[in-house]
């Protein structure tokens, strides 16, 4: 019994250190091409009332709550939203049919804040290129870099979804 408690603790040890080290920011960028304009795109990408039928938050937590703002468009549009994570918000910061979105994003009643953009590269006549990405800083004492490091992973994927759906949904309605 004293060889586990001992191997328990040095291994708690060995993880705490380790966390210690780890970069507590992350950056996540996801990227697709999506055949139709950036301005039909943007109809959907820059108004928060038309999120939930192609972004993959409700399928990862059946039970967030998603509540609008006053405004779901242009800059200053906003969201916010309680799940089993302790919820968050966000507030669009730019805003451009041609160019995309930018927003800032709020885990956590506001602890953690991290800059967001939904970007269109037009250089194609046939077709945009939408690339979305978020970074921030997970700023805790050795447990923020383990949580930099699964937010990479997990985001990036809900991004994926969101970004397939998005170009189905899109493609269809041409």
């Amino acid at each position: 019994m004293r060889k586990f408690l001992s191997f328990i603790i040095l291994l708690l040890l060995i993880v705490g250190i380790i966390g210690y080290f780890l970069p507590t920011n992350f950056s996540v960028s996801k990227t697709t091409n999506i055949s139709t304009s950036s301005a039909h795109i943007h109809e959907y990408v820059g108004d928060l009332s038309k999120w939930q039928s192609w972004t993959a938050w409700d399928g990862k937590d059946p039970e967030i709550e998603i509540t609008l703002g006053e405004r779901t468009t242009g800059i200053g549009a906003n969201q916010s939203w309680t799940d089993q994570h302790g919820g968050g918000s966000l507030t669009f910061t730019s805003w451009s049919p041609e160019k995309g979105i930018e927003y800032d994003l709020f885990f956590q009643g506001g602890k953690y804040k991290s800059k967001s953009a939904i970007q269109y590269d037009t250089s194609s006549q046939t077709r945009t290129r939408v690339h979305w990405t978020l970074e921030g800083d997970m700023n805790m004492p050795i447990i923020g870099g383990y949580i930099a490091l699964f937010m990479k992973h997990s985001i990036g994927k809900m991004f994926e979804d969101g970004l397939d759906q998005l170009k189905v949904m899109v493609e269809k309605d041409k």
